[in-house]
């Protein structure tokens, strides 16, 4: 993979095991999954965190012994669709996408296991206060829930989110090689990653055009500022709701580091937790991809058994 054209084991490794058509037209989800056939366990809904894909589970997923493991690419991430044409990506609307995944996988209203990693488990934690009849345990790795929005910053955030689609440019320009690529994708505002985490990541986030250039996946788009984000009381309101027993499972360098001037709100917010189990390893914000998947395997294979 030394060229912009992308070898038939490299496609292959990133072929997605199904698709799911969500409601409304708005696309299909990919989904990478991990189980036996003759597994009968609850299944595990896994969700990825903010411009990665399910590749950020190749690791730990195949330690999660005993268990089926559908994990998505959230819309505009990895191999399911971008949304259409005008649109923006918010927080709410991938709540939609993860319940229409849950209905798949579970068409009668079954139990589920949620496994998210930062976006993904401030996504599915939001869901598992809607939904808590849903959720037999809620896991979340390096993630608390999403980022809340202040009343009295209304005005200011909205100008920022309108004023920065107006000078959005779609355009990108190709990548020269997969392992240039791979180098850019180890940047990151989390920390860096190392050359194998960030092309596990890679082999479901690039595309090789017709023209035969080499280019992302991710949709541009998510990097835009929202028009729409939560406020505090509701997320407080959501983690009150959960009724499931919580795992946070956190890396000393990840999301305690990173706090910063956010450390009372996540620890009000740890308050609010009825049934909540916290493990702290070493390790960054990948901590399950790159730093210790096995460690983190182990802390959830005791907290589901």
């Amino acid at each position: 993979c030394q060229h912009a054209t992308l070898d038939q084991h490299w496609l292959a490794s990133t072929m997605s095991d199904y698709r799911i058509a969500l409601p409304l037209g708005r696309g299909d989800l990919a989904v990478k999954t991990w189980h036996d056939a003759s597994i009968q366990a609850v299944p595990i809904l896994a969700v990825h965190g903010w411009m990665d894909n399910a590749g950020t589970f190749n690791r730990l997923a195949p330690m999660l012994k005993g268990h089926r493991i559908h994990a998505l690419d959230l819309a505009g991430h990895g191999l399911s669709d971008p949304r259409p044409d005008g649109m923006r990506y918010h927080n709410a609307d991938f709540l939609d996408d993860i319940y229409a995944a849950m209905q798949h996988i579970e068409p009668n209203n079954g139990p589920l296991i949620l496994l998210g990693h930062s976006l993904g488990a401030g996504l599915l934690m939001l869901l598992a206060g809607i939904f808590p009849e849903r959720v037999q345990a809620l896991i979340m790795i390096d993630g608390l829930g999403p980022i809340s929005a202040e009343p009295s910053n209304y005005a200011t955030d909205t100008r920022t989110a309108l004023e920065g689609l107006m000078s959005y440019s779609p355009s990108r320009k190709p990548i020269a090689s997969v392992e240039q690529a791979v180098a850019a994708r180890r940047q990151g505002i989390t920390g860096m990653l190392s050359e194998s985490a960030s092309r596990d990541l890679c082999e479901r986030a690039l595309i090789e055009t017709e023209a035969g250039e080499l280019r992302w996946r991710t949709d541009k788009r998510l990097r835009l500022n929202s028009l729409m984000r939560f406020s505090e009381e509701q997320v407080l309101a959501c983690i009150e709701a959960i009724t499931a027993p919580c795992l946070l499972v956190t890396g000393d360098a990840g999301l305690p580091k990173q706090l910063g001037k956010n450390k009372p709100r996540y620890a009000a917010r740890l308050s609010h937790f009825g049934r909540l189990e916290q493990v702290n390893l070493s390790g960054g914000h990948h901590l399950h991809l790159d730093d210790c998947p096995e460690q983190v395997a182990d802390a959830i294979n005791a907290f589901l058994a």
